[in-house]
């Protein structure tokens, strides 16, 4: 079950970040922090990057399709989440273009930005509690010892897990982004350590 761990360590990656986006909201909001603006910018396009482009794929390719194969039960519920990911660029594109009100200086970007990021929050904590609650259930019950090994090997064999490109080829390093989104990100979430660098 290396797969499943895999991608249940990604969705804590991805709670992480947005947790830590919703508390410097709050904080803005309180007038306790000045917004950092290329953290944000920073932080939204790892969630596009990585979520929504390197961790959707390998569930559909390596747990929803093989499960379907297996068995009718959670067929529903299985559309319903492939059709989530497939409007991944959709939901980002909305998030971008709030926060660039944000950074713009519109009179209303804080609160657009706000509120389309609770959405998107929102959106992804119902996303993933169904993945969790109501899909890995049914793949502990129906994959076999040889369903398990194809994934664990599918997921594997793909680019390092925290590991992508960025458009014209060059690598980019999720776990190096993501620390330096946490180190970046004011107490307590992070260590406050300065303005986001994108070196």
């Amino acid at each position: 079950m290396e797969a499943m761990r895999t991608l249940l360590d990604e969705h804590q990656s991805l709670a992480a970040i947005i947790h830590a986006i919703r508390h410097m909201i709050g904080e803005i909001r309180a007038g306790r922090l000045t917004p950092d603006f290329k953290l944000f910018e920073a932080m939204v396009h790892y969630l596009d990057a990585y979520p929504e482009k390197r961790h959707h794929p390998k569930e559909d390719r390596y747990l929803f399709e093989p499960l379907k194969a297996r068995t009718s039960e959670g067929a529903e519920v299985l559309a319903r989440l492939e059709r989530e990911h497939a409007e991944a660029d959709a939901r980002i594109k909305t998030l971008e273009q709030a926060l660039d009100r944000y950074v713009g200086g519109a009179p209303d970007g804080f609160e657009t930005f706000a509120q389309a990021f609770d959405a998107y929050a929102e959106f992804y904590r119902n996303h993933m509690l169904t993945e969790e609650r109501e899909v890995l259930p049914l793949l502990i019950a129906h994959f076999t010892e040889e369903d398990w090994a194809r994934a664990d090997a599918g997921i594997r064999a793909e680019m390092d897990p925290m590991g992508g490109t960025r458009p014209g080829g060059k690598e980019e390093d999720f776990a190096r982004i993501f620390s330096k989104l946490v180190a970046a990100a004011p107490p307590p979430i992070g260590f406050g350590s300065g303005p986001y660098k994108n070196d």
